[in-house]
């Protein structure tokens, strides 16, 4: 007789024997033979695939930009869930957002089956519990307000389902973001955004095209996301966190583009807004005072194009 858990394990293997993210890439069987540079040609050009890959999904991926943007517009948070390099993949993304777009880094969280350990060492095991993911995502307090953002390539990590299921009892918007049609994931999920990017180089290794699927992805979901709540004027980042010398020095720069100010009148703005970008381009554009631009973007939801097309402080 099996034990039992051999038997589990024989299972599994025979799932994931008919998933793409884990199939021999037809290109790649005789890696090992490859000079470096054959071996990198093979690499690049398996990975101009993955953006084919994305943009078969657009549409889902732009369901997912808006339902983020009305979760933060109403007062809820992005919340993403993974484990491993998916896992790893969430808190990049999150923990670029407060820098960026000067947002609460409580509004956009990131968990990964084994917490924060998990970042710097592998502890794929603890991914197998959907207790866990579950637990994780009450610890969070998680509501209808939220969005929640399960990541997991093969589409059907217990820790990322058991998230999901806990997210959709407390009414929480949930998405699926996987690199396997027909996954469990996709099932659980009211938004599924599947990147079928087929076999890998080095078989199974889903850190390289599905980690770089879901990285683009997640680029999209974000800052899509932080654009649509006025996060930015045109393509420009105005609501950065001038935290070091470099970000103050874009930050002059974005003011000068803007305004066409000088950068010496750009910096004593900047200085006197306590380096707040919106606030010093009002105060150029408008001639007004601090507590003015302060008033008008309040006014205005903190928009910077609507507050600086408003005829109050003119």
């Amino acid at each position: 007789m099996i034990p039992k858990m051999d038997e589990k394990i024989l299972i599994l293997a025979a799932e994931l024997s008919h998933l793409p993210s884990e199939a021999s890439s037809s290109h790649s069987v005789e890696l090992d033979k490859l000079t470096a540079l054959e071996l990198v040609t093979l690499m690049n050009q398996q990975d101009q695939q993955v953006a084919e890959a994305v943009a078969a999904v657009k549409p889902a991926i732009a369901q997912v930009v808006d339902a983020a943007a009305s979760a933060l517009l109403s007062g809820g948070r992005i919340i993403y869930v993974g484990a491993g390099t998916s896992g790893r993949l969430g808190i990049l993304d999150a923990s670029e957002i407060p820098p960026t777009f000067s947002m609460p880094g409580e509004k956009v969280l990131a968990l990964i089956a084994g917490g924060p350990d998990a970042m710097f060492k592998a502890q794929e095991g603890v991914e197998d519990s959907p207790t866990l993911g579950a637990n994780a995502l009450a610890e969070c307090n998680v509501d209808q307000r939220d969005i929640v953002i399960g990541l997991a390539v093969s589409g059907r990590t217990p820790f990322v389902l058991g998230a999901l299921a806990e997210a959709d009892k407390r009414a929480a918007t949930t998405v699926g973001v996987s690199c396997n049609p027909v996954s469990p994931l996709e099932k659980i999920a009211n938004i599924s955004v599947c990147v079928n990017v087929g076999p890998e180089v080095l078989t199974g290794s889903t850190r390289l095209k599905s980690g770089t699927a879901q990285k683009m992805v997640l680029n999209m979901i974000s800052t899509g996301a932080m654009v649509r709540i006025g996060k930015c004027f045109g393509n420009r980042m105005v609501d950065l966190n001038a935290s070091n010398e470099k970000l103050k020095a874009r930050a002059v720069n974005l003011v000068v583009d803007i305004t066409g100010a000088n950068k010496k009148q750009a910096l004593l703005a900047l200085k006197q807004a306590d380096w707040q970008v919106k606030n010093a381009v009002l105060m150029v554009a408008k001639e007004c005072s601090v507590s003015d631009a302060t008033e008008l973007l309040a006014q205005n939801a903190g928009q910077l194009r609507r507050s600086l097309e408003s005829s109050e402080g003119a």
